[in-house]
């Protein structure tokens, strides 16, 4: 199959990759392979021959809100890294769905255009950031995407406007319709003072290097916040702060982060939020939802 793959020349592929090494938690096993399409058609003619051959794939941003398991990933993961068009017309950037999140966030702030610095620190790309509609302080991508170029589970290119997309707290369009793919997105950003905005993006910075354990590999916050309420007040309530299976622990600084601090598996992480997640069920009766996603 990896020899079929190449064959194609649909871009580079990387057969075997370890898991580990393309996930913020740091865990998890390997897969098949990673293919990087070098454009749309690459893209379509990848997924035909994945679909005729009944291959299972997944696209894969930065890995930064997916647990793998330990185990091999019997799929295909597509890498977009190559949509990283960018293009700025006043206040509308248009960008590829590969773009690095922070760095965008950062380039438009320097030129003067407000809006995106709510994810000045969310390691994620344009597409995965839009999937799970990525936000913070009050603010997420629901505010700014105008409209977002998509292949259909068809293989058909299609936009999308903001309506359509359902944005929600932590929730989009693409995560109801997983067939989806995002493309290409049209953000409407603000103008506004670079230096202002740049204050207000080191100053964010400040603030979650003291009150984050960014210095340990993990996947920011592991819950999405009930209604009225937060969800690392709840896990610190029950007393886990600093509770670990394997090596895999609650953040002493944020209830809400787990973190490899020792050499972690994907199956110490998963044990762990999913016994978090029946404790809390437990004493509040509250259903936390999980903003990651176990891939297997």
């Amino acid at each position: 199959m990896i020899e079929e793959l190449k064959k194609l020349k649909v871009g580079k592929v990387m057969p075997n990759p370890v898991m580990a090494n393309y996930t913020t938690y740091k865990v998890g096993g390997k897969a098949l392979a990673i293919v990087y399409p070098e454009n749309v058609e690459n893209l379509i003619k990848l997924l035909k021959y994945l679909k005729e051959k009944n291959i299972k794939y997944k696209i894969l941003g930065n890995g930064s809100n997916l647990i793998f398991s330990d185990n091999l990933y019997e799929g295909i993961l597509i890498k977009l890294t190559y949509f990283d068009k960018l293009d700025i017309k006043d206040t509308i950037v248009t960008v590829g769905s590969g773009y690095n999140l922070v760095k965008l966030c950062l380039k438009v702030a320097k030129l003067g255009l407000a809006g995106l610095e709510f994810a000045s620190g969310i390691p994620g790309t344009i597409g995965g950031a839009i999937f799970m509609n990525a936000g913070a302080y009050k603010s997420d991508m629901g505010y700014i995407v105008s409209e977002v170029k998509v292949l259909t589970p068809n293989l058909d290119i299609k936009t999308l406007y903001n309506k359509d997309l359902q944005f929600h707290y932590r929730s989009s369009f693409f995560q109801k319709n997983p067939g989806y793919i995002c493309l290409e997105a049209k953000l409407v950003l603000k103008k506004g003072d670079a230096n202002a905005i740049m204050e207000v993006i080191a100053e964010r910075k400040q603030r979650r290097l003291l009150t984050q354990p960014l210095e340990y590999p993990s996947a920011g916050s592991v819950f999405r916040n009930p209604e009225n309420d937060f969800a690392g007040r709840l896990i610190e309530e029950l007393g886990y702060k600093g509770k670990n299976i394997g090596g895999a622990y609650v953040s002493e600084k944020h209830a809400n982060f787990i973190i490899n601090k020792d050499k972690a598996t994907a199956t110490d992480v998963r044990n762990l939020i999913k016994e978090i997640k029946q404790k809390v069920k437990d004493k509040y009766n509250i259903d936390l939802i999980v903003e990651q996603e176990f891939v297997d």
